[in-house]
Parts: C-alpha cells; sequence; structure tokens
C-alpha cells in the first residue's frame, strides 16, 4: 500500500526495492557463458557463437544476410554505407529520434533533413515526406519507438516511387510485427542494437541484415581489413543465443503489461500514453516496448515540471525519464535541413515521459501500483512543485 505522501516529500517508496534490474537472472544464458568458456570458444576470434547467432538472426527475420557488429550505432554508420551514403547526400529522418541517427548521417559528410512526427505518438509521419523534394535524397532512416509503429507500407511505396533507400532501425523494438513483416525487413536494410540496457543483451554489440546482396557487399568491404573493424566476440554471441530464443515469449508479456499500463495511467489525468497500434489490419502487427511513453500535461500537475515527475517517479523505485531531445533543438540549423513546421517534434521534446522496459516483465500488482504512484504524485503535485527547487532535477532532468 501506497504511503499517504509521495517519497520525494519523505514518505515511503511504493516500490522500496527500486526498478528491477536488467538483464534478468536467466539459467540459460548462465550456461551459455559456461560452457563456452568450459571449451575455450570464448576467446576465439571467430567460432561456433557468431556463425549460429548469425543464423538464427536470419531464420528470424527470414533474411539471406547477416553482419554482427560493435555497437547499434555502428550498425546504422554501416547500413548507411551500404546504401551508398557518402559526401553530399540527403538522408531524411524523424526530428525525434535518437541522438546518434542523425550524427551517423553527419559523420558521412550527408546532411540530415528533419522531418516531423504524428501527433497522437511521435512516430516519423510518412504523409508529410511526398511533399519534400530534392534530388539529393538517398535514403530514409526510420526507427520504430517507444512502442509506436511507423507506417511502412506507405514509406516502401513512397521509397520505391522516389529511388529512395529504407533503413529500418529496430533497435528498440527488436522482433516487432510491422504490417505482417518482422520489424526491419521493411527496408533495404535493418539494424539492431545488443547494448546493455536493451531487450537483448551482451552489454554491447548490434547486427545487420538485409536481403539485398550489394548492401552487404558495400558493408564488407569497409569493415573487413584484414580483420573485422567492428566485431562482435563469440562471448556475447553465446549470451545472445538463447535470449534470442525467448525474445518473442518476452515481447508477448511485456505487450500485455503495456497494455494494461496504458489503461491505467490514462486514467491520470495529465497523463496520455501512446494509443495501442490498431490490430484490425488485415496483416499482424504487434508492437515491442523497449520504453512505454506518455505525453505530460503540466497543467493538469499544477505547473509541476515534467523533469520533476519524472525525479518523483523514481524516487518511488519507477523508472521514468523525459524522453529524447529534439534533434532540430540540439544542432545547429547549419547541420541539418527540414522542410515546414516541426510543432509535433517541439511538443514530443517538451512533454515525452518514457518508462524503462524492465518492470514489463513484473506482476499485475507491481503493474498497479505504477499507476497508484502517479495518482498520487499528481494529488501533491502543487506541493511537490513548491518544495523541490529545480537545482534538484535540472541535472537529472534530460
Amino acid at each position: 500500500m501506497a504511503s499517504t505522501k509521495p517519497a520525494i516529500l519523505g514518505g515511503r517508496p511504493i516500490l522500496p526495492q527500486g526498478p528491477p534490474t536488467w538483464p534478468v537472472a536467466d539459467a540459460d544464458v548462465n550456461a551459455a557463458a559456461a560452457a563456452a568458456v568450459a571449451d575455450g570458444s570464448w576467446g576465439r576470434y571467430f567460432g561456433p557463437h557468431g556463425d549460429r547467432l548469425r543464423e538464427a538472426l536470419a531464420t528470424f527475420h527470414g533474411v539471406g544476410n547477416v553482419r554482427l557488429c560493435s555497437s547499434g550505432t555502428a550498425a546504422v554508420e554501416l547500413a548507411l554505407r551500404g546504401l551508398g551514403v557518402g559526401a553530399g547526400d540527403e538522408v531524411m529522418l524523424a526530428a525525434y529520434d535518437f541522438e546518434a541517427n542523425i550524427k551517423n548521417v553527419l559523420a558521412l559528410g550527408a546532411m540530415p533533413i528533419l522531418a516531423e512526427i504524428r501527433p497522437d505518438d511521435a512516430q516519423l509521419d510518412v504523409s508529410r515526406l511526398a511533399d519534400i523534394e530534392s534530388p539529393r535524397i538517398k535514403a530514409v532512416l526510420v526507427s520504430h519507438l517507444h512502442g509506436g509503429i511507423v507506417n511502412m507500407p506507405a514509406l516502401r511505396e513512397l521509397a520505391d516511387r522516389r529511388g529512395w533507400g529504407i533503413l529500418e532501425d529496430v533497435c528498440q523494438s527488436p522482433g516487432a510485427w510491422v504490417y505482417g513483416k518482422r520489424a526491419g525487413t521493411w527496408g533495404d536494410v535493418g539494424v539492431m542494437s545488443f547494448g546493455g540496457s536493451k531487450l537483448l543483451t551482451a552489454g554491447r554489440g548490434g547486427a545487420i541484415f538485409s536481403a539485398r546482396d550489394d548492401v552487404m557487399q558495400r558493408i564488407r568491404l569497409h569493415v573487413e581489413r584484414g580483420n573485422d573493424l567492428s566485431p562482435l566476440s563469440e562471448i556475447q554471441s553465446a549470451l545472445l543465443l538463447p535470449q534470442l530464443s525467448k525474445l518473442d515469449e518476452r515481447n508477448s508479456v511485456r505487450a500485455k503489461n503495456a497494455l494494461r499500463l496504458a489503461e491505467r495511467l490514462g486514467s491520470v489525468a495529465g497523463l496520455t500514453p501512446f494509443p495501442h497500434p490498431k490490430l484490425d489490419i488485415p496483416r499482424p502487427t504487434q508492437p515491442v516496448h523497449y520504453k512505454l511513453a506518455a505525453w505530460y500535461d503540466r497543467d493538469a500537475f499544477e505547473g509541476l515540471r515534467r523533469e520533476t515527475f519524472a525525479v518523483a517517479m523514481r524516487a518511488e523505485g519507477i523508472s521514468f525519464w523525459p524522453g529524447f531531445r529534439g534533434l532540430h533543438r540540439t544542432h545547429s540549423n547549419r547541420r541539418f535541413r527540414s522542410f515546414g513546421p516541426l510543432s509535433n517534434a517541439d511538443r514530443a521534446d517538451e512533454q515525452l515521459l518514457v518508462l524503462h522496459h524492465p518492470v514489463l516483465l513484473g506482476s499485475e500488482s507491481e503493474i498497479e501500483l505504477i499507476a497508484e504512484a502517479a495518482a498520487t504524485i499528481r494529488r501533491f503535485a502543487a506541493a511537490i512543485r513548491d518544495a523541490v527547487p529545480p537545482t534538484a532535477y535540472d541535472e537529472l532532468g534530460r
């Protein structure tokens, strides 16, 4: 039962044990690590675990080409190179996205074109791209974020008409179903991350997959220099294999809990979770939640800043944070182009909150406690606003 006042005001945290740890304890991962140590394969440059992981990822995504690499960020750069992106080219991406994506475009000497997002779920608004005309556009870099799904059939049709390549970033959405296909396979090339917080984790790592031999050949020519420029180790591959076999099952649990939590949070005035993607379409769609997102209305919380709300939730043992910064707000105007206003991306920069995923594998009672904590903070919003000075959250807010 919750305290009568929130933890940030001296009450008892609603989840005193704090957020669930990640990665979760997994006997199969432990066994894979022990076996790799026992047979010595963990320390080899090449071996059976990387081969098995490439085969498993190829089967999982239904593609013929998979390359493992050192991170999701490296995967994005290599995939852009595979699409032939270079100096003088342009790459379109959402103005609300992970910062490394725009930096990878800039690192290749290309110019990012920042595009508007949808107002309800902050995903790339494909309907706006048709109005963008430039002969230098080489590719679209598209991410499925915070449990959202981009309209990939529409993007595929538009890109084919315009001659654009598609890089589909599924670092936040491994295993999602997008209009009947695995996330990442609508694109000419897909990328995923095995970073320490990701749904498939080896601490670091990434992968690139594609049905296009020419894309993968350009990547191979770039990274194979007598040794692999961006490798994933054998021990990392060994740890990922048992996790991949459980990904669909865990994603299903996360999806059910995310839907339940979104319904509960939606009952707290001032919090509006992303709408669940419509499932009543001819081709199955199932989002994946690395983060669960909600819009935050400061006025409904007595003027309590979003950053302070997140700090208050973390004091309750719940891992809420502000979302990404808008890319157009953190980079000089000389480093990108845009066509028209980016008002939805402005709103995302200012109003999005995200919940980290580990709790979505928890119990129904934990899900209820998260919503209860949010409601408690709303009841005490004015007191928190007056008691917590800005210096307590400004450095933590982003």
